[in-house]
C-alpha cells in the first residue's frame, strides 16, 4: 500500500506545485502588465511632452519671425521718413539760396543803375544839358545845386 500512499502524496505535492505555479504565473503576469502599463504611460507622456515642446518651439519661432518682420517694416518706414525730411530740407535750403542770390543780384543791379544814372546826370549837369526830372529839385545858382532823392529797398531772406 505504500505505493497508494506514495501516489496520494505525490498527487498532493503535484497539486500544490501546480497551485503555487499558477499563483506565481499570475503574479508574474500581473507584474508584467504593470510594467507594460508603466512603460506605455511613460512613452505616451514623453510623446505628449515632445509634441508640446515642438508646438511651443514652432510658436516661438513664428512669434520671433513676426516681430522681426514688424521691426524691419518700422525701420524701412523710418528710413523713408528720414530721406523725405532730408530731401525737404535740401529743397528749402536751395530755395533760400536762390532767393538770397536773387536779392543780392537785384540790389547790385539797382546800385549799378543808380550809379550810372548819377554819372549821366553829372555829365549832363556839367555840360548844362540837365533837364528837370520828377525826382530833381533845382535851387538855382552855379553847378545846378540840385538835390536827388534815392530810395533803397532791403530784403531779408529767412531760411
Amino acid at each position: 500500500m505504500a505505493s497508494n500512499e506514495q501516489n496520494f502524496k505525490a498527487g498532493e505535492v503535484k497539486g500544490r506545485t501546480e497551485e503555487k505555479t499558477g499563483q506565481m504565473m499570475g503574479n508574474v503576469k500581473d507584474k508584467a502588465q504593470q510594467g507594460k502599463d508603466k512603460t506605455s504611460g511613460a512613452a505616451g507622456s514623453a510623446w505628449d511632452k515632445t509634441k508640446e515642446s515642438a508646438d511651443q518651439t514652432g510658436s516661438y519661432v513664428s512669434e520671433k519671425t513676426g516681430a522681426a518682420r514688424d521691426k524691419m517694416g518700422q525701420m524701412g518706414q523710418a528710413t523713408k521718413d528720414k530721406a523725405s525730411d532730408v530731401a525737404q530740407s535740401t529743397k528749402e535750403t536751395a530755395q533760400a539760396g536762390t532767393e538770397k542770390t536773387g536779392g543780392i543780384m537785384q540790389q547790385t543791379g539797382e546800385k549799378v543803375k543808380g550809379m550810372a544814372q548819377g554819372a549821366a546826370d553829372a555829365v549832363k549837369s556839367t555840360f548844362g544839358m540837365g533837364g528837370k526830372d520828377e525826382d530833381e529839385e533845382f535851387e538855382g545858382g552855379v553847378g545846378g545845386g540840385r538835390t536827388t532823392k534815392t530810395t533803397t529797398t532791403t530784403r531779408r531772406v529767412v531760411p
